[in-house]
């Protein structure tokens, strides 16, 4: 695995083959991903693998959720962002408007309802935190999730995180048996890309990496 050229390489697609991926190919990927590091290695993750016509009839609930309660994907922030931040944010939907143009999609529709359906994946998976850990360990989540985007990629599969659909948290878990002391932190669309699609021709673009860096020498 040539680590850095994944890393340039890999991104979110957005439309998927209908193609299984192989059980056996998915528990390689969540047990390498399980080697990212924890806080006192206490590994407090949890995979929630969803596939097949289970996955297709959670996706049917959550469309529905979502045409009832109308909770649009966002950045979730508990106060106005920094225009910074939302520049970013209104830069990039402005560079995947062509590509919703040309397939003749309407972007809300799209992003939203495609959320809820994973993008079309053949494989859903949760990651889940024990409710009994401190909102620091969401930072172990961010890790292991990371290591998997790129062990995926490297397995010639695609992903997209998805985290609008944390906010259909009671309907994920009353038709999945979660138990209510776990939270769903974020879900992952799974599957080999459609690589026809032109949605899954763009790639979000990075700033530069001097906006982020403060040294002090």
């Amino acid at each position: 695995m040539d680590l850095i050229k994944t890393i340039r390489e890999r991104k979110s697609f957005r439309a998927f083959k209908q193609d299984p991926i192989p059980k056996e190919t998915i528990q390689e990927i969540l047990t390498l991903a399980s080697h990212a590091p924890s806080a006192i290695n206490l590994q407090p993750w949890e995979f929630i693998v969803v596939k097949g016509e289970e996955r297709e009839r959670l996706s049917r609930r959550l469309i529905k959720a979502y045409k009832e309660k109308q909770i649009s994907c966002g950045p979730g922030n508990v106060k106005p962002l920094p225009k910074t931040y939302a520049k970013r944010g209104a830069k990039t939907l402005e560079l995947m408007n062509p590509f919703f143009e040309e397939m003749k999609a309407d972007l809300n529709q799209f992003i939203n309802e495609g959320s809820c359906n994973f993008y079309g994946a053949p494989t859903a998976i949760f990651i889940c935190l024990d409710d009994s850990f401190p909102k620091a360990r969401f930072v172990d989540i961010g890790l292991v999730l990371g290591y998997l985007l790129l062990i995926a990629n490297e397995y010639g599969l695609g992903t997209c995180p998805i985290g609008l659909i944390t906010a259909y948290e009671d309907e994920i878990k009353e038709l999945l048996n979660i138990p209510e002391n776990k939270i769903v932190v974020i879900g992952i669309a799974l599957g080999y890309p459609d690589l026809k699609n032109p949605i899954n021709r763009f790639k979000s673009p990075r700033e530069d990496i001097g906006n982020f860096i403060r040294w002090i020498e």
